[in-house]
């Protein structure tokens, strides 16, 4: 059944429609938009809850401003469903986060009212603050810019150095710090204590209300000047002290904090705040998953539930017959109280993912050892390392794209130091609906040039396990990546005893004549059903499962690039600088011709979609390998339903 939205959400194709509406037909706009953000989104799926807290500040800010000539620039983008329904993609939006449809998060290229794509946090305020500085420079003075970050996104150095830089620029920029205390998981540190005083201070308010009461400023609507507006901003500073608050003491004008889903007081606030020059900051109170009871209760939970009935409130889950295997993410969080349990020194940091990551089992069963640290992945990793050099056995899980904000610290403060520390890559690979932002794509190229890095992956969750073990032993002395990906494994049965894997060595599982497959991580698995499906032609590859792209088993290479004249390898990481690369400057090396076909995520961007349709069309799963195997061994093959028939060799 198509989803209809409520009568006067229809009406709105553009911000323009939005400013035809009265005052009071605003709530009703923002009442019918979170009832079609729910509609979609449970039968659909997509984030959920981030955006039922934002709908009365989207719809107050497209009301206020000029967008899209006024720049709005959305922090990682969960939050920007409702900003999408009303910038002309309400009718598209069921096809969010699906093949081909609309981007899960804002994007340049979707639409002009997306100023900045987004998808990892805290790059809100410097892409404001760049944007209202070039509007400076272009003397635009009539543009305004506003960043609206969430107290989670807040927590990164990124948010602090564009604040540092803001207060100092004299740029005309409002930041909007949509508060509701929670990420994904829990906001933790001091800033969240921070903010929480600030809110709930009767003291701090009462003089901030007095300070507005004596300027005859309580927010009415009324219009006046900039320099009313400048006036009225230095009074605040005057008579509160601006040491106490952080955001006055970095030099912008601090106001609320503000009730968040009061739109009326939103509209006039907005409308007063765009007459005051300078940098501010806009500090409002919001409740994540706004108007559906069970989100609001579990905020988690309801961050990105799936499909649900939005009546009763079930998520849909997939029933099968028979056990299936876990996800990768809960084999780690499993097995890492199981390591722990045996070794006092191990230690879990995550940076704000402990539910993505499975390390909130660790967190609940020995909360004084797993830390999560916020939204700071340069921190995890330099914690991390100044716990190694005190002997601890660190498992730091990041996942691979958020790893890449950690790069440098891996470099100076890991590597170079020759530290130990267990990096966990999830999500490594192809994650599916999260799109280019989230894809693992980078981490064996970027990491494989670093001196005194092990580089690492599992085919299935024994060796998860196996790897988690021999990395955390004592004769292991240097940085050991484990790379991941998203989702289910292949071992319903999945709680293997532990064994010590030696370092730099692979594992043949299958002997072979004419090609080999050599395949790194969970995609060997698709290279193992490839080799059955050939089997109906007469050919049977060799198949080894490399598990480390650095340091390489040599001894296999060798053996294969003797044995086998043609070679097919398999990753799910780029293609450019990849595992595959790594195999052929080993053959460079050592003087070897063989023929190499090398298959994994090509040299673009991968745009988003689930994991199959995303493997298929970069041509790696088991269909498109077995397809390799025809080709290298000149086969035709021909496509029949879900299966691929064998034809003759074709002679030349």
């Amino acid at each position: 059944m198509e989803i209809q939205p409520g009568p006067l959400l229809k009406r709105i194709d553009s911000p323009t429609d939005l400013k035809k509406l009265s005052r009071e037909e605003l709530h009703q706009l923002a009442d019918e938009l979170r009832q079609y953000i729910i509609d979609v989104v449970s039968v659909h799926g997509g984030h959920f809850g981030a955006s039922l807290g934002v709908v009365e500040l989207t719809t107050a800010l497209h009301y206020v401003y000029n967008t899209p000539y006024d720049q709005l620039v959305w922090d990682v983008g969960h939050q920007a469903y409702g900003h999408k329904i009303l910038t002309g993609r309400r009718d598209n939006f069921p096809t969010n986060r699906k093949y081909k449809g609309l981007s899960g998060f804002p994007k340049r290229s979707e639409s002009e009212y997306d100023t900045f794509g987004v998808g990892h946090s805290s790059t809100s305020i410097s892409a404001a603050l760049g944007m209202s500085i070039a509007a400076k420079y272009k003397g635009e003075k009539d543009r305004k810019v506003v960043a609206v970050i969430g107290d989670g996104s807040m927590t990164a150095g990124m948010a602090f150095e564009a604040m540092n830089h803001a207060g100092v620029a004299n740029t005309d920029m409002l930041i909007i710090l949509n508060d509701n205390g929670i990420g994904i998981d829990p906001n933790v540190g001091a800033l969240k204590e921070y903010l929480t005083d600030i809110t709930t201070s009767p003291t701090y308010n009462k003089v901030k209300d007095d300070v507005w009461k004596l300027m005859g400023k309580l927010p009415v609507g009324k219009n006046f000047t900039r320099a009313m507006g400048h006036k009225l901003a230095e009074g605040l500073k005057g008579m509160v002290n601006s040491n106490a608050n952080l955001f006055e003491a970095l030099k912008i004008r601090y106001f609320g904090p503000i009730d968040g889903h009061n739109l009326a007081k939103l509209v006039d606030t907005l409308k007063d705040l765009r007459e005051i020059p300078g940098p501010k900051i806009l500090h409002i109170i919001t409740t994540k998953g706004k108007g559906y009871a069970l989100a609001e209760k579990d905020q988690t939970k309801w961050h990105a539930p799936g499909l649900f009935d939005k009546v009763t409130g079930e998520i849909f889950k997939k029933k099968f017959d028979t056990p299936q295997p876990p996800k990768y993410q809960d084999v780690f969080g499993h097995t890492i109280i199981e390591l722990a349990e045996k070794n006092e020194k191990i230690f879990g940091v995550t940076p704000a993912m402990p539910s993505g990551s499975s390390l909130k089992f660790m967190m609940e069963k020995m909360p004084d050892r797993a830390i999560d640290v916020g939204i700071c992945e340069q921190h995890a990793a330099t914690l991390s390392a100044g716990m190694a050099t005190q002997g601890l056995r660190v498992y730091c899980n990041i996942y691979s794209s958020f790893m890449q904000r950690a790069y440098d610290q891996v470099v100076h403060d890991i590597a170079i130091q020759k530290l130990p520390v267990i990096l966990c890559l999830d999500r490594a690979g192809l994650v599916g609906d999260d799109g280019p932002t989230h894809h693992g794509c980078y981490d064996i190229a970027y990491f494989r040039c670093i001196p005194n890095m092990i580089i690492s992956s599992p085919m299935n969750e024994s060796e998860l396990r196996n790897l988690m073990y021999t990395a955390q032993l004592e004769s292991n002395q240097l940085p050991f990546v484990i790379r991941y990906p998203r989702g289910e494994g292949m071992m319903p049965e999945w709680q293997t005893p532990m064994e010590e894997i030696q370092v730099g060595t692979g594992r043949k599982l299958k002997e072979g004549k004419d090609v080999a497959i050599l395949s790194f991580g969970h995609p060997g698995n698709f290279a193992a059903a490839a080799i059955r499906e050939v089997k109906a032609a007469g050919i049977t590859p060799g198949h080894y499962d490399m598990r480390f792209a650095k340091p390489l088993d040599e001894v296999l290479l060798h053996e294969a690039c003797q044995q086998y004249p043609k070679l097919i390898t398999v990753e799910d990481g780029t293609v450019e600088g990849g595992f595959g690369s790594a195999i052929l400057e080993f053959m460079a090396k050592h003087g070897y011709k063989n023929d190499v076909k090398i298959l994994g995520i090509p040299d673009r961007l991968v745009e988003h979609g689930t994991p199959k349709e995303l493997h298929q069309e970069c041509g790696y799963d088991a269909a498109a390998i077995a397809q390799a195997i025809y080709g290298v061994m000149q086969v035709a093959a021909i496509p029949s339903g879900n299966n691929i028939i064998a034809t003759p060799p074709v002679l030349s």
